[in-house]
């Protein structure tokens, strides 16, 4: 079978390693971002997929919009039996849809139709979700609303981080990408209409989406720091200066308004809604390292009844 693969972050590197040990599956051609500066001294540097793609001597192209007129033409000249599409970052147009005889096959990282959008592993975790999985899916004009293929679920671990779970997905999405492409070629496979009414949406994240809003209960503040890890991260104010916060939510109950800090030796909790209480473990404030609640609380000379928040 003939692919042409597209994709971007880490998220795609399993499959695209993974359909590369497969004998009846030919990688024809990669499509990737283009490079672009990255880290603090902005160096130009590829992505992820392209660094596999390269290592294994693939044909790698770049285009600014896939959009493009030659894009097209490539394409149709390559004639591709499918096109694997994983997290690559741009919108693909209508026109471009019927090329591949087996057409256009995502894996998204939900159980759609749940979690529609560009960040479904941050946005079910800042929402409590115990479960979540992988979906493959045909490409249409919408926005992941195609028929649905195969689905297989995934328990999300109660302090699991974005990171962690979106590792344990892309691997897992892996042998089930290329389970579909095989259904689809062989004739296996009928696609699931997703039902609209049990949509939901998970929208690219804000900075502002990792401001903490302490009048939310300890476990809704712990599952967006979890969900929001590495950014926009969990982020307060705390004497004119912006903090971001690590922590877990602690048995018993509190007295005090929401964001209070209570200061127990080297310990630090928070008063959150309803009066459950959140452990600061770890601290960074502007500027600065991160560094431990004990530190945190030498360091700024921390005072019962001092508060987060504004």
């Amino acid at each position: 079978m003939r692919i042409v693969f597209c994709g971007t972050p880490q998220f795609a590197v399993p499959s695209l390693k993974y359909l590369l040990t497969q004998t009846d599956f030919e990688i024809v051609s990669v499509y990737t971002q283009p490079d672009r500066p990255r880290g603090r001294g902005q160096e130009i540097s590829f992505s992820a997929v392209k660094e596999v793609a390269v290592a294994a001597g693939l044909e790698v192209q770049q285009p600014a919009k896939v959009r493009a007129p030659e894009v097209e033409e490539h394409l149709r000249k390559l004639a591709p039996d499918a096109m694997v599409i994983i997290a690559y970052g741009q919108i693909i147009p209508a026109r471009l849809l019927p090329i591949p005889r087996l057409g256009w096959t995502n894996l998204h990282a939900s159980l759609l139709p749940k979690y529609r959008g560009a960040a479904p592993i941050q946005w079910a975790i800042a929402n409590g979700e115990t479960v979540t999985g992988n979906t493959t899916m045909r490409i249409d004009a919408g926005m992941d609303t195609g028929e649905m293929l195969l689905q297989e679920e995934l328990r999300i671990g109660a302090e699991e981080t974005t990171p962690e779970l979106a590792r344990r997905l892309a691997e897992m999405g892996a042998p089930l990408m290329a389970k579909t492409l095989r259904g689809l070629a062989q004739g296996e496979l009928t696609g699931r209409v997703q039902n609209p009414a049990e949509a939901t949406m998970a929208p690219m994240l804000k900075r502002e989406d990792g401001r903490i809003e302490w009048a939310r209960t300890a476990a809704e503040i712990f599952n967006r720091m979890r969900g929001f890890a590495p950014w926009p991260g969990a982020y307060t104010e705390f004497r004119g200066q912006t903090c971001h916060l690590r922590g877990k939510p602690v048995a018993g109950t509190a007295v005090g308004e929401p964001g209070t800090i209570l200061v127990e030796k080297d310990l630090i909790n928070a008063v959150c809604g309803g009066g459950s209480r959140l452990e600061i473990t770890h601290v960074k404030q502007e500027g600065r390292r991160e560094i431990s609640a004990g530190e945190f609380v030498r360091g700024a000379r921390l005072k019962n009844g001092e508060q987060f928040g504004n």
